[in-house]
């Protein structure tokens, strides 16, 4: 007969605060209190990896969400008010994004693929690779490269939807781009569910009443823009994905040029600063310069500096660092800025194009005016972008005919000798020379007072600083004959097909400015959406019991379920001060506006282990047969598994992993009739009641204080948790007890028969401690606690998936 087999077994150092099972995956996330995020695999509950706490994520994980296909997990911390996704596959951070408050509970849903929207997910298929080139591979991050198509994963959209404190609940398609800002919501978000065909969102609230009593709510929140325009948000959410990922693109890139040019530049600027300052001659640095450039002599202030301050060395590798610098921070515009522009600007204007079919896309708050200031931005960053190169390639024709001067003239210092190549210079070349002291050596009193400098001789730095203030040396635009031609002209001066170049202005400032313009464009449809967004009903279930004041959250009752082919939300509770022997199930139809008959039923646990009974509650026939609910999982559509616990008065009291079956349950004919004035609790007499035999399909938990459970009826796993937090056990869920015991059979004569081979095996093996069945590598990680149990874990943690 059906029961369930141990497969792993571990005492954690931590205790663990949330676990999800990956959807597609026999892999169970934990978070535990110290911020760290693990990965096991089902067998054996060996670690794939860990995920330490860091400043940049933060340190206090709130709940977790794995993503429909299992490749990317979702984690909320509570200190930095973020939300991550993480690769499953390297423990890399994908992408992060911060919330207005700390997310007490996440769900990650995929939309329902059924006949009648495939045809909209087709035609929503992007077509922008077929345009655009790939984008190149950032400098010392080639995963990166891949992040778009790591993200988006299939073209079906999902959605993550965030909720916490005061009501907060947010949409996100692709656990990416903000689709929707729920508003009108009361208390704390408890638990939520999206129905995969977007009609309805369910939400369990902790709300304190007058009392100051916290009181558990259910609230079904009408969706239907969701669901009516499908295809439409489908098309848009992947677009503002496509231009999210793109930002964070050119965020990199601008950190990669800033990382690319040198502090070393400013060496010049802060020497000939110094050097003003303790020299006692009243003349211009400018004018000794081009004393020396005419005549060949120098002041000894000036000839100190040279040849003791900066030397001949240090100009030589000054001149190879500027070389190198710009070279780099020129190949990184031209390659990365400027095409990731033209990706930014091809999407946002398609987007235009989406938001003038009104028709189709204005429900959805797509702003035309919006946008168009956003491709306006994007044009102005790469004008900025485009004065940049400007400004490096003459910087760089500046930076070698000066250097190469000085360089000859510090050698005939030294009297050293200078090689004929270097010695020639032309009257042009002088000329070069003395318009490039004369626009650069010129103390700058001003400057002295902002950056406690008077000198500006290198210009590119200024562009990738990230202030506020103005440019210290802007390009000079005076014979510039397209700027002339557009001043004088009425007409192009204030023309919108011109983008505006803000010539006072860096590229981090002109950044921020476009990301600011992009982010109103983004942001005015989740308003929309969310407004659109209705409440359908609340029912007040009961109170929280003051024993359940300070346990985690996650765990705690009501647990949410989809029914996808029924189309229905289920919603499973204990009331354990009322009615300590009974589990409630309410279902309601995704679509509010389809009313369901018999939508709350109790099922009761006081029934003889192993025998049928009719829909009459039965009495208790003994003791044994009185039990509570711990806590209920959704296993599938018609299955719920169950942590239970005897009533009876022995301090260990037994605890049960069961399998409730509802299909004679999700059948009821009595009808409840709600009082929405009172409490669910305060009218329990009218609900009909319904009895189940588990004995066949539960298994008692020896030696563990079981507590909460975390299950996956796809890969048919369950995993139990103990009270304190600590220690889990893994079960697979539909193995059959005769194959369990032929394997076992097999393994011990194996064993016999080859045990020199194993021994063999287990020596050249250092790392094969938690092998075998499960349970026994459970000793020895309870045994060995941070012992030898953590060194397996370590070794575990270098497997692949």
């Amino acid at each position: 007969m059906p029961v369930f087999r141990q497969v792993g077994e571990k005492q954690l150092p931590n205790p663990i605060l949330y676990m999800a099972w990956s959807p597609n995956r026999d892999l169970i996330a934990l978070a535990n209190t110290s911020g760290e995020l693990l990965l096991h695999r089902l067998a054996n509950f060996q670690r794939v990896w860990s995920l330490l706490p860091n400043e940049n994520t933060g340190k206090e994980i709130t709940s977790l969400a794995w993503r429909p296909d299992g490749k990317v997990l979702a984690f909320s911390v509570g200190d930095t008010k973020q939300v991550v996704l993480c690769d499953a596959e390297k423990a890399e951070i994908l992408h992060l994004f911060p919330v207005e408050y700390p997310a007490s509970c996440m769900h990650w849903m995929e939309v329902q693929d059924d006949s009648s929207t495939l045809a909209s997910f087709s035609e929503s298929e992007d077509e922008s690779s077929r345009f655009l080139p790939k984008l190149p591979t950032l400098p010392k991050s080639e995963e990166k490269s891949d992040e778009v198509t790591n993200l988006l994963g299939e073209v079906r959209l999902n959605i993550l939807v965030v909720g916490g404190p005061s009501g907060f609940v947010e949409l996100y398609a692709y656990g990416l781009y903000k689709i929707a800002t729920l508003s009108g919501i009361s208390g704390t978000c408890r638990s939520l569910g999206l129905s995969s065909d977007l009609k309805s969102l369910s939400v369990i609230t902790e709300i304190r009443s007058a009392e100051d009593n916290p009181e558990i709510h259910y609230i079904q929140l009408d969706t239907g823009l969701l669901s009516s325009c499908l295809p439409e948000l489908t098309k848009m959410a992947r677009k503002f994905t496509h231009i999210s990922t793109l930002l964070q693109y050119l965020r990199l890139s601008l950190t990669c040029m800033c990382e690319a040019w040198e502090e070393i530049l400013m060496q010049m600027d802060l020497r000939l600063t110094k050097f003003v300052q303790e020299k006692n001659t009243s003349t211009q640095v400018q004018d000794e310069f081009l004393e020396l450039l005419l005549w060949g002599h120098a002041s000894p202030e000036l000839q100190a500096l040279l040849m003791n301050q900066l030397t001949v060395k240090g100009l030589k590798m000054l001149g190879q660092s500027i070389d190198s610098s710009y070279s780099s921070i020129q190949k990184l515009v031209i390659s990365h800025l400027q095409s990731g522009s033209e990706a930014l600007l091809y999407h946002l204007s398609e987007v235009k194009g989406m938001a003038l079919w009104k028709q189709k896309f204005q429900p959805l708050g797509l702003d035309p005016a919006a946008i168009e200031d956003a491709i306006v931005a994007v044009g102005s960053f790469t004008l900025k972008a485009s004065e940049l190169l400007q400004v490096i390639d003459k910087s760089m024709k500046n930076f070698k005919a000066f250097f190469r001067w000085l360089y000859v003239a510090m050698l005939r210092m030294s009297e050293d000798h200078v090689p004929p190549e270097l010695n020639k210079m032309t009257q042009k070349d002088l000329a070069f020379v003395a318009d490039f002291l004369s626009e650069h050596f010129s103390a700058n009193e001003e400057l002295f007072d902002r950056k406690g400098k008077y000198f500006n001789v290198e210009r590119v730095g200024q562009y990738l600083k990230d202030e506020d203030e103005d440019l210290i040396s802007p390009p000079n635009m005076e014979g510039n004959q397209w700027v002339t031609f557009v001043k004088q002209s009425t007409q192009l001066k204030d023309s919108p097909l011109l983008f505006p170049t803000y010539p006072q202005k860096s590229l981090h400032f002109v950044k921020r400015m476009m990301e600011g313009s992009i982010d109103l464009c983004l942001q005015k449809p989740a308003e929309v959406i969310g407004h659109s967004v209705t409440q359908a009903v609340c029912l007040r279930l009961y109170t929280v019991p003051e024993s359940s004041e300070n346990a985690p959250r996650l765990f705690e009752l009501p647990s949410l379920w989809n029914d996808k082919k029924a189309a229905m939300h289920y919603v499973v509770f204990c009331m354990p001060e009322i009615s300590p022997s009974k589990i409630y199930i309410l279902r309601r139809a995704t679509d509010p506006n389809r009313s369901v008959p018999n939508g709350l039923v109790a099922l009761n646990l006081n029934a003889p282990l192993n025998s049928s009974i009719d829909d009459e509650t039965p009495a208790p026939t003994s003791a044994d047969s009185s039990y509570s609910c711990l806590d209920a999982r959704f296993y599938d559509d018609e299955t719920l598994t169950v942590v239970l616990r005897s009533r009876e008065d022995d301090e260990n009291k037994m605890r049960v992993l069961a399998q409730l079956h509802l299909n004679s349950v999700l059948s009821w004919d009595e009808e409840f009739t709600w009082d929405l004035t009172l409490r669910l609790e305060q009218q329990t007499e009218g609900i009909p009641v319904q009895g189940l035999a588990w004995g066949n399909q539960s298994r008692e938990m020896d030696n563990l204080k079981a507590q909460f459970v975390a299950v996956n009826g796809i890969r048919k796993v369950a995993c139990v948790l103990s009270a304190n937090l600590r220690h889990v056990r893994v079960f697979e869920m539909d193995a059959e007890e005769e194959e369990e015991e032929e394997e076992r059979a097999d393994e011990s004569q194996e064993m016999s028969s080859d045990q020199d081979k194993l021994e063999d095996t287990m020596t050249n093996q250092s790392d094969a401690g938690e092998g075998g069945d499960g349970a026994g590598g459970a000793e020895v990680a309870q045994v060995a606690g941070q012992g030898s149990g953590d060194i397996l874990d370590e070794t575990a943690g270098s497997d692949t998936l």
